[in-house]
């Protein structure tokens, strides 16, 4: 491979995604570290192995059946539309090396899994959410469910990685289920949501060309706008829900730190339909850096206490 497929590969590969999953998967860790149980470090890197592969996989399936939508995509961010790096040009890679690269992620999943299994790790619980993720990620791009086009690949999305990373991380150190993880992780999901729609306001008319029925698509710019804001919302008063049933202070106080972020992507949306001429890359980067501070802050907060 030369440098240049390398780098092109490398691109087609967006390793930036993979932090979200490393930092959920963090998270829960951090909440089994924070009720007294010994870290494992070498399950800890198993289960990480396991979560990258299983989401480069998603996202090189992802790469490939979606090669006209992304093609067709104008408004391409850093964040939304694709890479772009798959086709027939000078500058793009054969979409073979996606399918090649996604079962070659498939399998390394295979392996991570048959070393929990020598390790009498997999629990039915731990089982039941390995089983729901791997499904749910693989048929999130490959036909024929390929749900990422049925307006329903939003909220699984969002729920595999705010939801079912944090807690695969937190049984396979602890062996069971804390409630703590639910109020962790419910209004990260709502702003995981609210990103997904962030997401696809670029690609909306490619979308919309391609017939991809995405959630934006389904509801239209105008009323995915109103749901928006209600996951932004919905995300701070679960928090503030979360505090009141126990929550400890100063796990539950820092998350706040980000909601004047969420109120100004109300604000900033309202001004675009409105007429104001939108910066995607500006919009979809603020969009990243609620969730990505919000369970930064959560995670730091466990760790450190």
């Amino acid at each position: 491979m030369t440098r240049e497929n390398l780098l092109l590969f490398l691109k087609l590969s967006r390793p930036f995604f993979l932090l979200a999953g490393a930092l959920f998967y963090a998270l829960g860790v951090g909440i089994a570290r924070y009720l007294g149980h010994d870290i494992d470090w070498q399950i800890f890197l198993l289960g990480q192995l396991w979560v990258t592969a299983l989401q480069l996989s998603t996202h090189y399936l992802n790469e490939y059946f979606d090669i006209k939508g992304d093609a067709a995509n104008a408004n391409r961010t850093a964040f939304s539309g694709g890479s772009g790096i798959l086709g027939e040009g000078d500058d793009q890679l054969p979409p073979s090396v996606a399918l090649l690269a996604a079962a070659s992620m498939l399998t390394a999943v295979a392996l991570a899994t048959y070393g929990m299994a020598q390790q009498d790790l997999l629990t039915p619980g731990l089982s039941l959410i390995m089983i729901f993720a791997f499904l749910g990620a693989f048929f999130y791009s490959v036909p024929p469910l390929r749900l990422s086009s049925s307006g329903f690949g939003e909220l699984l999305a969002s729920i595999l990685l705010a939801n079912l990373v944090p807690a695969f991380a937190f049984v396979l150190q602890a062996g069971e289920f804390h409630r703590l993880l639910a109020m962790s992780t419910f209004p990260l999901t709502a702003l995981s949501m609210a990103a997904m729609l962030v997401f696809e306001f670029p690609d909306y008319a490619s979308d919309l060309k391609f017939e991809k029925r995405t959630l934006l698509v389904r509801l239209d710019w105008q009323q995915g706008m109103l749901v928006h804001h209600l996951f932004i919302v919905s995300a701070y008063v679960l928090m503030a829900i979360a505090f009141s049933f126990g929550m400890p202070t100063a796990i539950a106080l820092p998350t706040f730190l980000t909601l004047p972020l969420g109120l100004l992507q109300i604000w900033y949306l309202r001004r675009v339909s409105d007429g104001l001429k939108p910066n995607w890359n500006a919009l979809t980067l603020n969009a990243v850096a609620i969730v990505a501070l919000s369970t930064y802050l959560l995670t730091y907060s466990f760790w450190t206490r």
